[in-house]
């Protein structure tokens, strides 16, 4: 609002700014609500009992304040049950666990995860996988056609929004390229004594310098075979990973971004019961799914496609050799793949031993190929920035390659 007068009392106190026209603001007083005042805490004088206003019932000012016993129910309500001590707890130890779980992510990633499992790393899948990858006899037919028409499925056909979710259309697209692996099965018999499993929980536990270690939860979908996969390295290779060295990130602690716990039970479970008819795990596929986490970035996603392969292949170790830390004779190995909807991460973990304690000794392995994209983008709507198609509309960027390897992966041990 404008005021004459408020123009011309400056212009008095402020000759240089005389032609300067005045905004003249009425600033309220801010009223804050008063927090109550806390009442003293009350004095105990031995020998003497305090005067309450316990008898008639509401507050009096000079009396003291009555002390009531605990109220406690004679039915238990599950919303208001309050649990017992972890002390009191039939699993409470005095030594703590790190537990990784599906919801964990590591500081540094892979190095994290390649120091807590004893492993090195090896750049790219191995030859026996690449080999079925570049062979042209084990390709489906019109491959490239029946893999865009899935990705297609996925993105466009299974949500009706322009933008769909990634915790949505990522296991459609999962399942789809499943699929296609699966119509393999006539030229290929042995695909036939496979078991795809979503939801299980795996365990496993193991003791690293002075701590213990635990992988527990829910992991993603595990397609598991009566036939265990071959080893990828020899025995000359093995024994040569002695030399290897882990990766150090110190100064920072490798037990970072770990739940400690005392409160845990030492269990090597697989997840399923004895006498399962598919007992060795084949492959796991980790997705983004609104049921087992959030989203993963790719370096701790990949730190979580070797906690919870490691887990796999120790568990079925532990339950085929025993407790007793060894160097086995007959590795265990165990592939990965992990997925956002668009980008791919392909592994390949092969446990050489269980003596995990020390860091000398015989390490495991581990191939990695990372970040390889199936499509560049899927698109409802073209992307347009001066007048000009930056990102057309429908699939554009499709790589070939990602699914040889992806179906090169599923096929490992039937072929």
């Amino acid at each position: 609002m404008w005021s004459r007068a408020s123009r011309v009392a400056v212009a008095d106190l402020v000759p240089a700014y005389s032609d300067c026209r005045v905004l003249h603001v009425t600033a309220g007083r801010l009223v804050r609500a008063q927090r109550p005042k806390e009442r003293p805490e009350a004095v105990e004088i031995p020998g003497l009992e305090p005067i309450t206003f316990r008898d008639r019932m509401h507050f009096v000012p000079g009396l003291a304040e009555p002390k009531h016993p605990a109220w406690e129910r004679e039915w238990v309500d599950p919303l208001h049950r309050r649990g017992p001590k972890y002390e009191e707890m039939p699993l409470y130890k005095e030594r703590p666990c790190y537990t990784f779980h599906q919801r964990t992510k590591l500081l540094e990633g892979v190095k994290q995860a390649l120091w807590l499992t004893k492993s090195k790393l090896i750049d790219g899948l191995p030859k026996q996988i690449l080999s079925i990858a570049e062979d042209p006899a084990y390709r489906i037919e019109n491959q490239d056609e029946r893999v865009k028409a899935a990705i297609s499925h996925a993105r466009f056909w299974s949500a009706p929004e322009i933008r769909p979710e990634r915790a949505r259309f990522c296991p459609v697209l999962m399942q789809d390229l499943l699929h296609l692996c699966r119509i393999q099965q006539p030229q290929f018999p042995t695909l036939g004594s496979r078991m795809l499993a979503e939801n299980y929980r795996v365990s496993a536990t193991w003791e690293r310098e002075t701590d213990i270690y635990r992988v527990c939860g829910l992991s993603g979908m595990l397609l598991s075979s009566k036939h265990p996969l071959p080893a990828m390295a020899g025995e000359e290779e093995i024994l040569s990973t002695e030399k290897h060295t882990l990766p150090t990130f110190y100064p920072i602690s490798p037990n970072i971004d770990l739940q400690l716990t005392n409160v845990y039970e030492l269990l090597n479970d697989t997840g399923f019961r004895n006498g399962y008819p598919f007992p060795h795990a084949h492959t796991l596929y980790i997705m983004e799914s609104s049921v087992i986490a959030k989203s993963f970035k790719p370096e701790p996603l990949r730190a979580k496609m070797i906690m919870f392969t490691f887990a796999d292949a120790l568990a079925r170790a532990k339950m085929l050799y025993g407790e007793e830390p060894k160097v086995l004779h007959n590795p265990i190995t165990v592939q990965c793949v992990a997925t956002n909807g668009r980008q791919f991460q392909f592994l390949v973990f092969q446990l050489n031993t269980t003596d995990l304690q020390s860091n000398d000794g015989v390490k495991n392995l581990i191939w990695l190929d990372q970040d390889q994209f199936l499509y560049d983008y899927a698109k409802c709507l073209p992307i347009i920035r001066k007048k000009v198609i930056q990102v057309p509309d429908g699939l554009s960027g499709y790589c070939p390659e990602t699914f040889s390897k992806f179906l090169a992966l599923y096929l490992h041990g039937a072929v």
